[in-house]
């Protein structure tokens, strides 16, 4: 019996609630202009975050390339709009743009990139969005950032 419940203890300590704050997120782009989520919750307590991107498609970059982007709501469309003119080599964003906060390279079908971020940059209270900066894209792939705890 003993046995049986320190089984039963020792199963109940891995549902317990992690204390650690998650850090890091993936995301996932397709072809179909869609990233797989529309909201990322980031933790204060956390130093860095990290985003790691996947483009699950089969398009190349030249025809289907995502990247993401981190800047205040506010600021959202206009740096997509800036950067259609820096072209696909500066992954659709204007060189050296204080607007944006964080941002990955441009990356086509089956393709991975990440970036990391000091969560010092973001102010709690403030409005923060991610988006794809692809020419077109941000009207379908974008979701919003939140400073949680």
């Amino acid at each position: 019996m003993l046995r049986k419940l320190t089984l039963m203890a020792l199963l109940g300590l891995g549902s317990a609630p992690l204390l650690a704050a998650e850090c890091t997120v993936d995301v996932e782009s397709t072809d179909q202009m869609t990233f797989n989520t529309q909201s990322i919750e980031i933790s204060k307590s956390c130093e860095t975050f990290t985003v790691n991107l996947k483009h699950t498609g089969t398009l190349p970059k030249t025809a289907m390339g995502h990247n993401w982007v981190l800047s205040k709501t506010a600021d959202m469309t206009a740096i997509a709009t800036d950067g259609i003119s820096a072209g696909p080599d500066a992954s659709y964003l204007k060189a050296d743009d204080s607007r944006v906060i964080a941002h990955t390279n441009l990356i086509g079908g089956g393709e991975n990139t990440s970036v990391s971020f000091p969560v010092s940059k973001l102010v709690q209270g403030e409005d923060y969005s991610f988006f794809c900066s692809f020419p077109g894209h941000v009207s379908l792939m974008k979701g919003s950032i939140t400073l949680v705890d």
